[in-house]
């Protein structure tokens, strides 16, 4: 059985080689080891490797995990899940990145949490890429509208776009759904260049169509403790 150091270093060759593969830099690309269900001694271990950037998608496990690892130097946290409205002053206490921008209420909220607190917080867009509306993300048709309010956000950055490839499918039909939101993001807001996608099972396919940020866990992380 696989050590997490071995995982780690296995998965960390194979981005290094799908990004050589692509002719990108290695600098463009961002890992982001998803801890969910993982205790904070693996954080610990990972930190220890070289890994400075997490991913959790449920502020109760979140929070104590990182007021449990604040003495690890250079650690950031990415929230990836869908974040409910009341937890945002939660969320915001110790998260740097938000992935799962994806509706009018969490902006509400985030005016109101972001008003006076230190620093700024860097976030991205969530594409709904599905045919179901009531799943969480924006519809890419209606992308530059909402982008529009989200770039009032006070101390905010937008990052750009995220997505979730289905997994009934070649995900690079949905690669290329992102890699086009992102190009129409980004006439609206040049800095906005940035692509959240891939995961464990599809983060090759997702370098071919320029994501920066990968959220990889379980090829990492092993089978979790539920």
């Amino acid at each position: 059985m696989s050590t997490l150091a071995e995982r780690y270093e296995s998965v960390s060759a194979e981005v290094a080689e799908a990004i050589s593969a692509c002719g990108r830099a290695q600098s463009e690309v961002e890992l982001i080891v998803i801890s969910k269900n993982h205790g904070a001694e693996l954080v610990r271990e990972l930190h220890a490797l070289g890994q400075r950037h997490f991913g959790e998608n449920r502020d109760q496990e979140a929070k104590p995990k990182a007021e449990e690892t604040s003495d690890l130097p250079g650690l950031v946290w990415h929230f990836v899940g869908q974040l409910q409205s009341n937890k945002t002053k939660s969320a915001l206490s110790y998260t740097s990145v938000l992935h799962s921008i994806d509706r009018a209420s969490l902006v509400s909220s985030l005016k109101r949490e972001l008003q006076g607190r230190p620093g700024r917080l860097g976030g991205f867009i969530q594409l709904n890429l599905t045919d179901d509306p009531g799943r969480g993300g924006i519809e890419p048709k209606h992308l530059s509208e909402f982008a529009s309010s989200v770039l009032e956000l006070e101390s905010f950055d937008l990052l750009g776009v995220m997505g979730v490839a289905a997994l009934d499918r070649d995900p690079r039909i949905d690669f290329e759904t992102i890699a086009s939101a992102s190009a129409e993001l980004q006439r609206l807001e040049p800095k906005a260049r940035f692509i959240s996608a891939g995961m464990s099972h599809d983060f090759r396919q997702a370098i071919e169509f320029g994501a920066t940020h990968l959220r990889i866990g379980t090829a990492i992380t092993g089978k979790r403790n539920l």
